[in-house]
């Protein structure tokens, strides 16, 4: 929904890099669109998410392009790119890196794993031991690994995209709460539409495309962009709306866990590249109500008894529908 006249809070300068910043995240969607038969929602939902600094969690079934659009994301941004295959015997050192013994020096020499890189893609996450999940957690924090007693810095920009199965649960093991509350959005691409799945078909999108996405931003340009996000505006009512909609998740007789305060920065840094993707400096009510769900959605733990009727997602469309929305913004 849209509401008339909203204040304009740019100042001197910061509007033109606003505008050089939409322009940047447009032009990553239609990039990334080019391979990715998905909804326009999800690719701009996963562009926010890399502007606005988070790490995102695909959830869906196999075949649907949940690696082509992590791929074609750092394709498309000219970031480094790495991948790491989850299995059940796979290390922590397998991802952050190892000491390995030289002897020609007679001193032990890091090996960097696949962590550092800017877009890490961590498929089937949930396939991996707690331990080696954890080896993420400081990571996806702090941007940075200790490995030997020592802490090195990640690249920036950082990004996980981490993807799971939610069908098969066999040989898995379900994250924690405090893992999944690392991950900024939680997207389900969904299958493709008649039409996209005959594109597909037809050998006019998918995996085999990713060598022709251009990259239109590099590193250096990537946090150009994020900085702009940083500077979207946020009015004092806005941050108040954030706060009532995580507390009724605490306090919803249907809900075991609530939003923490991470989830309530999460969903305000979310809505700030979401509006500035819009082409605005400012955050509306909108752009808090369009990302409700997949920011918040994983970071809530419902009541058995409720959960054989209702989800997550049906509970905070219900929350939504009934917290008052701030006016005048």
């Amino acid at each position: 929904m849209t509401r008339p006249g909203p204040k304009r809070h740019g100042v001197a300068g910061h509007e033109g890099s606003v505008g050089l910043a939409t322009r940047a995240a447009e032009r990553l969607v239609e990039e990334i669109g080019a391979v990715l038969a998905g909804s326009p929602q999800v690719l701009r939902a996963s562009v926010a998410c890399l502007l606005a600094g988070g790490h995102l969690m695909i959830e869906d079934v196999p075949g649907v392009g949940k690696t082509v659009l992590a791929r074609a994301l750092a394709a498309a941004a000219g970031v480094g790119y790495s991948r790491v295959q989850c299995t059940a015997d796979l290390l922590p050192s397998d991802v952050t890196g190892i000491s390995i013994y030289h002897e020609p020096s007679a001193e032990f020499r890091f090996q960097p794993g696949p962590v550092f890189s800017n877009l890490v893609l961590v498929d089937e996450i949930n396939r991996a031991s707690p331990r080696t999940q954890s080896a993420l957690l400081e990571a996806m924090e702090e941007s940075q690994v200790t490995v030997d007693g020592i802490t090195r810095p990640l690249p920036r920009p950082f990004m996980v995209v981490a993807t799971q199965n939610p069908v098969e649960y066999e040989g898995t093991f379900p994250l924690p709460e405090a893992q999944l509350d690392r991950f900024m959005m939680r997207l389900h691409l969904g299958y493709p539409g008649p039409r996209d799945e005959a594109r597909l078909l037809l050998g006019e999108s998918g995996a085999g495309h990713l060598s022709r996405v251009e990259p239109v931003s590099d590193e250096s340009g990537l946090r150009l962009a994020m900085e702009a996000v940083e500077r979207v505006h946020v009015d004092p009512q806005i941050a108040d709306y954030v706060v009532t909609l995580a507390t009724a998740t605490r306090t919803d007789d249907r809900i075991v866990l609530g939003v923490s305060p991470r989830g309530s920065l999460m969903v305000l840094r979310a809505a700030k590249a979401w509006a500035l993707l819009a082409g605005r400096d400012y955050v509306l009510p909108d752009d808090i109500q369009d990302l409700t769900p997949v920011v918040l959605a994983h970071r809530v733990v419902v009541d058995a008894s409720a959960r054989a009727t209702e989800d997550a997602s049906d509970i905070l469309a219900q929350i939504l529908e009934r917290t008052p929305v701030p006016r005048g913004v």
